[in-house]
């Protein structure tokens, strides 16, 4: 189809644009709100108000015929509840929405807060750490896999194989081709748990599988809906975390100001995800003729929803590649929005909270002792490696 915006031609999906991407969201907002990718022939919504009005519009931005922009990948996709709407969205979501409900977990939190300080001291007494590894990746690793109800067996792969889900919802790329084994055997693995039964007892696992002897859900569904949960719930959150200690280890400034009210933590995190924002974007399917912000969209063709550009859009904040843990940053879309925000975000906060503030009462200040390394992934925005000093309260005192 021919373009009906401007034209933008670097690809975003390179790994330069991958690893800096911020200049590109920037060029690309000066251009419009609307802007054509040649390289993915797909329309780019790169302006906050028309990112979040084509999220909530599902009846005119589709996702059941996949939010990837590869074509395989969508296929593959069939019958998860990223991959669907209406009705069909509602039942795949009300499956597992139990687990994830604001009263689900407050009673979840005694239980993050106690094994944040377990990471968070294990951390302290290392000195120095890689904050990815030691910390970002340990809370969510050790708390998401027991909530699903993965068997012990096999765990070390699922990161990885989460990992590989999301690049696999880029375009036909060599990321995308190189990840498409482990999305594979992820949902091979993910097949052989539920044909075994081999869940862990009182998990969310478990549930469906006591819905599939109850009649209420086929079996052939349960490993799409598993993974649906896993790798949302691995990635989003472990990137929040990372990019937390980048942030606030390169910022310290912001620090102090944590430290001096930490009631700001809840604030502080939704201003991370806005800085950093841990998804990229998603594709949608557009249903009918339409138009965003001016720009007539044609029936059958993709437009991709730049969250990361709609986060830094100089049109809602000032100063909006500054970080300030005080500014009003509830409007970001970082997890989404409509019935399609990111179902794990409640546990995604709760988490990055907890490691906070359990930080915040044993660390003083937070170094860097070397260069962050930013992980290429087509989708998930996030560091792969996080040297830090981590210095206590005690000996900052002394």
């Amino acid at each position: 189809m021919s373009p009906t915006a401007p034209t933008y031609r670097p690809d975003v999906y390179a790994t330069g644009a991958i690893l800096d991407p911020y200049p590109h969201y920037r060029r690309m907002r000066e251009l419009g709100p609307v802007v054509w990718l040649p390289r993915q022939r797909a329309h780019a919504v790169v302006h906050h108000a028309p990112c979040k009005e084509v999220l909530l519009a599902d009846d005119r931005f589709r996702s059941e015929r996949g939010v990837a922009l590869n074509p395989v990948a969508n296929r593959l996709s069939r019958g998860t509840t990223l991959n669907s709407d209406d009705a069909d969205h509602e039942r795949r979501r009300r499956l597992l929405a139990s687990r994830l409900t604001p009263k689900a977990l407050r009673s979840m939190r005694e239980e993050v807060d106690r094994r944040a300080d377990a990471v968070v001291e294990a951390a302290v007494s290392r000195g120095e750490v890689d904050g990815v590894v030691e910390v970002a990746r340990a809370l969510p690793t050790s708390f998401v896999p027991d909530l699903i109800g993965w068997p012990r067996e096999g765990r070390e792969h699922l990161l990885p194989w989460a990992g590989a889900t999301f690049d696999c919802l880029g375009p036909a790329n060599a990321r995308t081709l190189r990840a498409a084994p482990r999305t594979l055997r992820m949902m091979r693995f993910a097949r052989s748990v539920v044909r075994r039964g081999d869940v862990l007892p009182g998990s969310m696992g478990a549930d469906l599988l006591a819905k599939v002897e109850s009649g209420e859900v086929r079996r052939e569904e349960c490993p799409a809906l598993m993974i649906d949960y896993l790798a949302p719930s691995l990635d989003t959150t472990i990137s929040a975390i990372a990019s937390a200690l980048w942030l606030l280890a390169t910022h310290p400034d912001q620090w102090q100001a944590l430290r001096a009210d930490p009631s700001l933590v809840p604030n502080a995190v939704n201003e991370v995800v806005r800085v950093e924002s841990p998804l990229r974007a998603f594709s949608r399917w557009v249903a009918a003729d339409t138009e965003v912000a001016g720009t007539p969209l044609r029936r059958g063709s993709r437009v991709v929803v730049l969250y990361a550009s709609a986060n830094r859009d100089e049109r809602v904040w000032d100063r909006p590649d500054d970080v300030d843990v005080t500014r009003d940053a509830s409007q970001q879309l970082g997890f989404g929005q409509g019935v399609h925000g990111c179902a794990g975000q409640g546990l995604a906060r709760l988490e990055t909270q907890a490691i906070l503030r359990s930080l915040l009462e044993r660390v003083d200040r937070l170094e860097l002792t070397g260069p962050a390394t930013w992980g290429r992934n087509n989708i998930i925005h996030s560091l792969d490696r996080l040297p830090l000093r981590l210095v206590p309260v005690q000996e900052a005192a002394r």
